[in-house]
């Protein structure tokens, strides 16, 4: 099973970002995002590849996933 986790892009530099994941950033290539990302925008990681750009419209029901797998942690 794979597993993209949802980042805000804090800077772009050319194909890369600092992409911020609750606190913690990583740099994170952009070569397969097929749709335009600025700064601001969610993307979703995998492996350090972000593979596509979370819409406004998923943004909060994946956000509430993913607090609601992150408080399950022991």
């Amino acid at each position: 099973m794979c597993l993209g986790v949802p980042g805000k892009i804090l800077t772009i530099d050319g194909f890369s970002a600092t992409v911020d994941f609750w606190g913690t950033q990583k740099t994170v290539l952009l070569h397969l995002v097929d749709t335009p990302v600025e700064v601001g925008d969610w993307v979703l990681d995998h492996v350090g590849y972000a593979v596509r750009k979370v819409e406004p419209e998923d943004l909060e029901p994946m956000l509430a996933m993913y607090a609601e797998l992150r408080a399950a942690q022991p």
